[in-house]
């Protein structure tokens, strides 16, 4: 798909996002942006890290199919998932699917290997697979929580001011989906707040509600109204994360929401969560044959619903406390598992989601930095084209942090320059700058330097790099004291993108309509 060929008329353009302040404010003064600061996605120019042979990657294949033969998944209230099967030969007993060798894979060759997701504003639409990388937030975190109020319940100013944060961050690519839980919205009316918030705050592409077929596909009818219902048809515009009950089941309500994404020829994560030891076994071999298995059965069903809709091949590998049965994140295993991942998922040809920026830290501190670092960096070794969880990720998912956000936000700036990997030309080369300089001088103000100052490092918004001197002088501060700054700062700075006013009284007569149609509901 290309960019360029969507012109609905009603979508604005969007402005282009304003920062000030800090160093961006600095650099407001000195021109325009450095180009690598405003790329709508990032394209990897460094290899994937493929850490097993052709011999091991195929016992794990076949461990998989034989899980499929031999044990089954199952495929709960949905019976159309169970005829959908049925047709396509699978063995059906009842709940119990199995399939026989090399099913699925058959399925899944009518799967895109990249799509375009397009956003309200053209200029940020992202691309998903081949060699694109795109950041989006964290999700799914019930409370949230920041220097100044501590912990506490999610409200839907903070689903908007994660939002705007992510819209105003030059390191994310996308607007995410449930950011945190806002939980001062009735649970069968939050969906509609949140998918509003993320169409009104963002001109970023953005993720759509699964908590229930119905919301799902209110969340596809309020990207019609933006969109053009034709449109929609025939392109991906929002994405649907759904998760298998692992161990080896599929429940009615994931089954049906991504069936609804397909049909609709929307793209749906398909995505197990494995605790090693609890939902999966405590080998990491036997842990990824599993996902394997449960990803190819909820990626294949998308074929069956609609032949060619978009689908990601998803993975979340976690681990736990075998002392205490705590679940963990950050830690090695599932890390060095997601560069597996990524090699199965290439085989099969399809856009990968995995890992993304996790930690069990209750505060944005060492330990959530080290964790965070060692399965981000799992994720971009592997190959992962979509990383949900890039930013704010705290106290295991069950809080999204302002400060990690931005602390996380500026590391994903970092990895901007560090999947450039190394330019070889006669600028990088500099050798004009050597016979200029000559020997025993230095390059600080060389006509080299001067051309290419503004984008030959990466500059950390959140990093002190100051003597020591200045430092003390300034008031000592840490990274996450100089966060909390930044995110309230940045929120002061916000400029809503634009929106066409008779999309957004569309957008709102929707959602006021949808809403007076149920009463109230908090579970």
């Amino acid at each position: 798909m290309d960019t360029a060929d969507f012109a609905e008329p009603k979508v604005s353009q969007g402005r282009k996002r304003e920062r000030a302040g800090g160093r961006d404010g600095r650099r407001a003064g000195q021109g325009a942006e450095p180009p690598h600061r405003t790329a709508p996605y990032i394209i990897r120019n460094i290899p994937t890290y493929d850490i097993l042979g052709e011999e091991n990657l195929l016992k794990i294949e076949v461990t998989a199919d034989r899980i499929l033969a031999e044990v089954g998944i199952e495929f709960r209230d949905d019976a159309v998932a169970l005829q959908h099967w049925k047709r396509a030969g699978a063995d059906v007993d009842g709940l119990l699917v199995k399939f026989e060798p090399g099913m699925l894979r058959e399925i899944l060759k009518s799967a895109p290997s990249s799509f375009t997701q397009h956003a309200r504003n053209p200029a940020n639409s992202v691309e998903i697979g081949g060699k694109s990388v795109v950041f989006a937030p964290a999700y799914g975190s019930p409370f949230v929580m920041d220097l100044d109020k501590g912990r506490r319940y999610g409200t839907i100013e903070d689903f908007r001011n994660f939002i705007k944060l992510a819209q105003s961050s030059p390191w994310l690519h996308h607007s995410g989906g449930t950011i945190c839980e806002p939980v001062d919205v009735p649970v069968n009316k939050r969906h509609l707040d949140m998918v509003y918030s993320h169409l009104k705050y963002s001109d970023r592409a953005f993720m759509g509600s699964v908590t229930a077929e119905s919301r799902a596909e209110e969340s596809i009818e309020m990207a019609r109204i933006v969109f053009g219902r034709d449109f929609v048809d025939q392109n991906c515009v929002i994405l649907g994360n759904v998760n298998v009950n692992s161990p080896l089941v599929w429940d009615g309500t994931m089954t049906n929401v991504l069936r609804t994404y397909a049909r609709a020829n929307q793209a749906a994560i398909i995505v197990p969560f494995i605790l090693g030891g609890a939902m999966g076994p405590v080998t990491n071999a036997g842990a990824i044959a599993q996902s394997l298995a449960e990803t190819m059965a909820g990626c294949a069903l998308t074929q069956l619903e609609r032949k060619g809709a978009p689908v990601i091949f998803g993975n979340f590998l976690s681990s736990m406390s075998l002392r205490t049965g705590s679940p963990t994140f950050g830690t090695p295993e599932p890390a060095i598992g997601s560069m597996v991942i990524g090699q199965l998922a290439r085989r099969l040809n399809l856009p990968l989601r995995c890992a993304g920026n996790f930690s069990n830290s209750k505060l944005p501190d060492a330990q959530a930095m080290n964790e965070g670092t060692m399965s981000m960096l799992s994720a971009v070794h592997s190959g992962a084209n979509f990383i949900l969880h890039s930013a704010g990720f705290l106290d295991g998912l069950l809080s999204m942090s302002y400060e990690k956000f931005i602390m996380d936000a500026d590391f994903c700036g970092a990895l901007h320059s560090y999947l450039a990997g190394v330019v070889v030309d006669d600028n990088s080369l500099a050798l004009d700058a050597f016979r200029e300089v000559g020997v025993g001088k230095h390059f600080l103000g060389c006509a080299h330097t001067m051309e290419n100052y503004q984008t030959a490092f990466w500059d950390s918004g959140v990093a002190d790099n100051e003597p020591f001197e200045k430092w003390e002088i300034a008031g000592q501060t840490d990274a996450a004291t100089r966060a909390n700054l930044r995110w309230k700062q940045m929120l002061a700075d916000y400029q809503p993108p634009q929106m066409d006013e008779a999309t957004d009284e569309a957008l709102v007569e929707f959602v006021d309509q949808t809403k007076a149609k149920l009463a109230d509901a908090w579970y």
